[in-house]
């Protein structure tokens, strides 16, 4: 049956239930759904948006570059 048995989770269920209190559990578990919900909408979307020919957003090189070069002005207006 393993290392744990049922009785060892129920303790374990209990104890978080004693120190976080169970209305603080609920907020947890509610702020997970809506993140995970917000993922699968992003990725659906991402996967409209790419099924309908728009370029991917790119995460490399080039906003890198970009952000280099909004840094330098503010660089030499400060030196």
């Amino acid at each position: 049956m393993g290392t744990f048995s049922i009785w060892h989770w129920l303790v374990v269920l209990l104890v978080v239930v004693l120190v976080f209190g169970s209305g603080k559990l609920a907020e947890v578990g509610s702020n997970v759904g809506k993140a995970i919900r917000g993922f699968q909408k992003s990725m659906r979307d991402g996967e409209k948006a790419m099924s309908a020919g728009e370029k991917k957003p790119s995460l490399g090189a080039d906003s890198s570059a970009s952000e280099s070069e909004s840094v330098s002005p503010e660089k030499t207006a400060s030196s």
